[in-house]
């Protein structure tokens, strides 16, 4: 468990680089989360005790939570080796999740489908919509209305809450990126 100087302590060096990350003045910081530019100055300067009600209207202000205001500071960046990410195979195709950190509603996937293999998609949440990037290879993308066949570089936007599936058709391996956002 941290103790209070230690939370100090990262809520200065965390507030100091959210606010700059965002190219917010302190002024700015003030401006968005209704709190006074001498409390976030002080915020900034290890020297306040916030109350409970300020951590929140900083966080607000920001758009994080308290935790990542008050925890330890992360690093700048962080690598991730493809080997390390989570991977599922179905019918042969590889599925890798392409963003470590879980982004609530959001799923980003690489899949990667030998020739002639062939996945049936589940249906999202209603109102989701799914962005279908080609990188290598061309695909065939089936809905329940359309057929569209893409190749390098080409982008299918279309109803994730619909049946849907992959098909790699061609002789050569495919590679597409699948990024599913909420409705």
């Amino acid at each position: 468990m941290s103790t209070p100087a230690e939370l100090a302590t990262n809520l200065s060096r965390n507030l100091r680089l959210l606010r700059e990350l965002r190219r917010y003045t302190q002024a700015r910081l003030a401006a968005v989360s209704g709190v006074p530019r001498p409390t976030i100055a002080a915020l900034e300067s290890g020297g306040a005790n916030p109350t409970l009600a300020v951590l929140c209207q900083v966080a607000a202000g920001l758009q994080v939570s308290i935790e990542e205001l008050i925890g330890t500071p992360r690093d700048m960046g962080r690598l991730y080796r493809a080997a390390d990410l989570p991977t599922r195979e179905t019918r042969g195709v590889e599925f890798r999740q392409v963003v470590p950190d879980a982004i609530p509603g959001i799923t980003l996937e690489r899949m990667a489908f030998p020739p002639h293999s062939r996945v049936t998609g589940i249906p999202h949440t209603p109102g989701s919509r799914e962005y279908l990037i080609c990188e290598a290879g061309r695909l065939v993308l089936t809905t329940e209305s359309q057929r569209w066949e893409l190749a390098v570089g080409d982008v299918v936007v279309y109803r994730g809450d619909q049946s849907h599936g992959y098909h790699n058709a061609f002789d050569e391996p495919a590679v597409v990126f699948t990024l599913i956002m909420p409705g």
